[in-house]
């Protein structure tokens, strides 16, 4: 069984999309979750959906690994035809997963209490990311 999830986005953010994915799975067995992002300048991440101050932290610490191409440090890139964040964003995805996988049990995924999953924009400008999902249901 597959799926595709669209996540609208605005510039660098993390967007929950936790709910949307329980409500597809709701019903389907034991078996595997995977997800998969169909994009090279975003991540997906399994995080802490309680407390907002991580989701800020993340951001800023990935800013502060891969700053925008315009600036002193990051002279050496020569990827810029996108724009500053496009390198930038494709360094992101390479240190962040890009696909994801879940135990499910009984149509439910197993997360622990306050994990959630995020699409991670790493882009200024708003995009439509596709996140491929699909369940491998257990044999038996």
């Amino acid at each position: 069984m597959m799926t595709v999830f669209t996540v609208a986005t605005g510039g660098p953010a993390m967007h929950e999309m936790t709910p949307e994915v329980a409500q597809w799975l709701a019903g389907k067995g034991d078996g595997v979750l995977t997800l998969m992002v169909r994009h090279t300048s975003c991540s997906l991440l399994i995080q802490e959906n309680a407390d907002p101050d991580v989701q800020r932290d993340l951001l800023a610490w990935l800013d502060g690994i891969a700053p925008a191409a315009d600036t002193a440090a990051m002279g050496w890139i020569t990827h810029r035809s996108e724009g500053p964040d496009d390198m930038p964003a494709h360094l992101k995805a390479a240190v962040l997963p890009v696909s994801l996988s879940i135990p499910v049990r009984n149509g439910r995924m197993m997360l622990g209490r306050w994990q959630g999953i995020y699409l991670v924009e790493h882009r200024r400008a708003p995009h439509r990311r596709e996140v491929m999902a699909a369940f491998a249901p257990l044999p038996g």
